[in-house]
């Protein structure tokens, strides 16, 4: 499977394609609207988001409530497009046009694409960088990772995510009984927290951040479930699955850190508390006493849960900004200030969901086949039985 995405922040709309989605997978707007709709809650998020009311428009690729096996072209429409449509339009403007174009950026910000887009692809306004380089363009990104999500859901693994932890505070009672549960108890959360008391601390905390005119970040936790055994490969090192879904965590915007598992907690314990010790049941065949290493051994899936933990800094974007230098002018300025959000932490957990699913499901339908629903449910039930009777 692969995706591609296209779309300005403040642009008519945010596209992306889908290729290699099975054939007769069941899939409706309300698949994908309902993690759009997620992906905009959250405590902390900014004005935006009482603007835009995303919902997908799917126009190609299914029909009748089915896909057909073509790619699938998925759209949202950004409906701050309308107050943007001469400062982003696509068509040329004049020398003297240019000059009333408002909302030029000159005074990049600190942590942000701003700077390093403008000199690296030569565009002396740098709302060229910030437009695409914005998390806006994680709404299609979310978007297909709803269809990953359906896909994977089809064959009974199932994904959900949390938050542990949001600027310096960290949730201590994270314990759940199965991905249902974690993922229920999350939603329940304003920041998809499951320790109560943290989440009211966290909410306070980005509450004075916003007041400060500062931001704040944290770390979210995605679990799948129901994964089988010997998804992604020990054989050639762009095949491990681990390294994938590291990769993709670390794709998202603001997101500087991942872990698996017990990810570097593992450099201050001996081996003998580290590694999961190996059991057979009869009815279940192999399993694993604990899972430290996150459902994952040697780039592949052990058939644990799949435990994958990103950390995302604090949004570049300061309403107290930061000492930065106007290209033009080469003076010392405060640098430009967006409409952003204080904090963006649980929204992002949706998005590391996204992410970490589509790496799942590609895993999936690269052993088990791509074609059709029906067959690959066939694979991989014959597969299962045959890892309980190794």
């Amino acid at each position: 499977m692969r995706y591609l995405t296209a779309g300005e922040s403040h642009g008519p709309q945010l596209t992306t394609i889908l290729e290699g989605i099975p054939a007769q997978l069941e899939l409706t707007r309300e698949d994908i609207d309902t993690d759009l709709a997620r992906r905009q809650g959250g405590h902390g998020r900014g004005r935006r988001m009482q603007i835009e009311k995303d919902q997908v428009q799917i126009l190609s690729g299914v029909r009748h409530g089915k896909t057909t096996g073509a790619p699938i072209a998925l759209v949202v429409e950004n409906k701050d497009w309308t107050n943007w449509t001469k400062i982003m339009g696509a068509d040329p403007i004049t020398e003297e046009e240019e000059k009333d174009v408002k909302r030029k950026l000159t005074r990049p910000r600190p942590g942000h694409a701003d700077l390093n887009g403008a000199i690296k692809y030569g565009h002396r306004d740098m709302r060229n960088v910030l437009e695409r380089s914005s998390a806006r363009e994680t709404t299609v990104r979310v978007a297909a990772g709803a269809v990953a999500k359906k896909i994977l859901k089809t064959f009974g693994i199932e994904v959900a995510s949390h938050v542990l932890e949001i600027g310096g505070i960290k949730a201590e009672n994270t314990e759940y009984n199965s991905v249902k549960d974690l993922q229920e108890r999350s939603e329940a959360s304003a920041v998809r927290c499951l320790d109560n008391e943290a989440s009211t601390k966290m909410m306070e905390a980005i509450d004075t951040a916003k007041k400060e005119g500062d931001s704040i970040g944290g770390v979210v936790e995605v679990v799948i479930e129901g994964v089988p055994v010997g998804l992604g490969s020990h054989v050639h090192y762009d095949r491990k699955l681990d390294g994938k879904l590291a990769g993709a965590v670390m794709s998202i915007n603001a997101f500087k850190g991942v872990e698996i598992g017990i990810g570097f907690e593992a450099a201050s314990r001996p081996g003998s508390e580290v590694h999961d010790e190996i059991i057979f049941d009869e009815e279940k065949g192999y399993s694993r006493r604990t899972n430290n290493l996150g459902g994952l051994e040697g780039g592949m899936t052990n058939g644990m849960p799949i435990v994958v933990r990103g950390v995302m800094k604090p949004i570049p974007t300061l309403y107290k900004p930061l000492q930065s230098v106007d290209i033009d002018t080469k003076e010392t300025f405060a640098a430009s200030i967006e409409r952003s959000d204080s904090c963006a932490v649980p929204a992002a957990a949706v998005v590391a969901e996204a992410v970490v699913a589509w790496e799942v499901a590609s895993a999936l339908l690269e052993k088990f086949g791509s074609d059709q629903i029906d067959e690959i449910g066939e694979n991989i039930e014959r597969h299962n039985e045959k890892v309980r009777s190794f």
